[in-house]
């Protein structure tokens, strides 16, 4: 009798292991290349700020000015590169290589805020900025050009673009998507050597083993942009501190990445961002940035700083302990 009762129990153990297994096979927990859960950030869409569609640019006189703005941001090079159709003025990248899709990327820089936003005062030049002022800055250190006359036809397109894109959004209404994603600090400092190694695996098909980008048969823009060298961004440009290029990387490389379909993990990001950034870049005197010293971000690579971290800890980091000194610093100056 007692045979019969343990045999009934094993058999019943049996089929709810094996019923169990053909559950969790059926319906496995998705994850991610980087590990992480799929559906763990989808609840994000809900949040996301969401352009208005080029497709509705009213045909009016202003609405052609807005589409002038938008082909300068997409096909920058056409009209102010090396060989520009309008001017000569900046390396022959895009615009959209950093601000992804014409500005309307979820955690790409898009211009969701650039309306509602400016002017404003920015800690690194010191003063209130203009929309205008924001361009040719962007000029200047991105595409490593010159200005352009804030009054001119094109300065005018690209105000046009960026209130008409951000027509929609509030002043004071915060974005969480606008720029790119704030990724954790690492306890370690960023890798350059992990990044080389990421690079040549994900990247360099597109960016080139020398990181000089992929250049369209007439030379007139980039297929794929430079990341360093002579026609990459200049040192003062923001995607040459690490946090903003690993939240950059993060969400969007290598190409097809989103927020919720990430293809790197946050260290992977930390370290091919510490790989780009440890390459040589055109100079700019980037001596006036940041006035006051304390504010400067705690991975701006270029000293002198108010707290006693080295040059290269504030470019690779680990971050926690300039931040957390930072904060002391900020508690005591109150």
């Amino acid at each position: 009798m007692r045979t019969k009762i343990t045999s009934g129990i094993i058999f019943s153990v049996l089929i709810l292991t094996a019923l169990f297994f053909i559950k969790n096979q059926c319906n496995p927990k998705k994850t991610s290349q980087t590990g992480n859960k799929v559906g763990a950030r989808s609840d994000f869409a809900s949040k996301a700020w969401i352009a208005p569609d080029s497709n509705s640019i009213p045909a009016t006189k202003e609405g052609k000015l807005i589409r002038y703005g938008r082909k300068l941001i997409t096909h920058t090079s056409i009209y102010l590169g090396p060989k520009g159709t309008v001017a000569h003025v900046s390396n022959g990248m895009n615009c959209q290589n950093c601000h992804l899709f014409a500005g309307t990327k979820s955690f790409g820089n898009n211009f969701s805020m650039v309306a509602s936003g400016y002017p404003r005062f920015r800690p690194r030049s010191g003063q209130i900025e203009s929309i205008e002022f924001r361009v040719n800055d962007c000029l200047e250190r991105s595409l490593n050009g010159k200005r352009i006359d804030s009054l001119s036809n094109e300065m005018r397109a690209f105000v046009a673009y960026f209130n008409w894109i951000g027509k929609d959004v509030k002043k004071n209404k915060k974005i969480i998507d606008a720029s790119v994603e704030p990724l954790p600090f690492m306890d370690r400092a960023a890798n350059p050597g992990n990044g080389k190694i990421l690079y040549t695996a994900k990247c360099q098909s597109c960016h080139g083993s020398s990181g000089q980008g992929i250049i369209k048969p007439d030379s007139s823009e980039y297929i794929y942009p430079p990341l360093w060298g002579s026609n990459s961004y200049n040192i003062g440009a923001g995607q040459h501190r690490l946090i903003k290029l690993a939240g950059f990387v993060k969400n969007n490389m290598p190409f097809g990445s989103t927020y919720q379909q990430p293809q790197l993990t946050n260290d992977q990001a930390w370290d091919v961002a510490a790989y780009i950034c440890s390459k040589p870049r055109p100079f700019k005197d980037v001596s006036k940035d940041w006035p006051k010293m304390n504010t400067k971000p705690v991975d701006y690579p270029f000293g002198p700083y108010s707290d006693r971290f080295s040059e290269k800890q504030h470019q690779f980091g680990p971050f926690e302990p300039i931040r957390k000194a930072d904060s002391l610093y900020a508690g005591l100056r109150k």
